[in-house]
């Protein structure tokens, strides 16, 4: 059974930096996309960023593009999305997902959500000024 655990949320002054992590397990192959979301208060949950586990390039909103970076280590089986320049405006509870998909891109520029079928229990993020 495919489970994802994160872990590395905090809480950090703007301008600051955090490395958030994903434990993957349960997973019979590679072929699923995995990503990011966050969800602030009063707001949707919406993705960050997407990777497909078999390889590739990851894929970034534009909201985040030049300050998140996703990436997997494979040894590990751990997806991590490093974050710097932190903004207030990026506290959120911040969630890894995997969808039984091929298409990252897509499922991003579409912000899918129910595509993610597997989510992890999120991981709280606070900026402050």
């Amino acid at each position: 059974q495919v489970q994802l655990v994160e872990s590395g949320g905090g809480s950090v002054q703007a301008g600051g930096s955090l490395k958030l992590s994903c434990a993957l397990s349960g997973f019979d192959d590679t072929n699923y996309c995995l990503g990011w979301f966050r969800q602030s208060p009063g707001n949707e949950r919406e993705v960050v960023a997407t990777l497909f586990f078999g390889g590739g390039r990851p894929h970034y909103a534009d909201s985040v593009k030049g300050r998140f970076t996703l990436s997997i280590d494979v040894v590990n089986l751990t997806l991590h999305l490093d974050i710097t320049s932190l903004q207030p405006d990026d506290t959120a509870v911040y969630y890894c997902a995997a969808a039984r998909r091929w298409d990252c891109s897509a499922l991003l520029n579409l912000n899918d959500r129910p595509a993610f079928r597997y989510w992890g229990q999120g991981t709280l993020v606070t900026v402050s000024s």
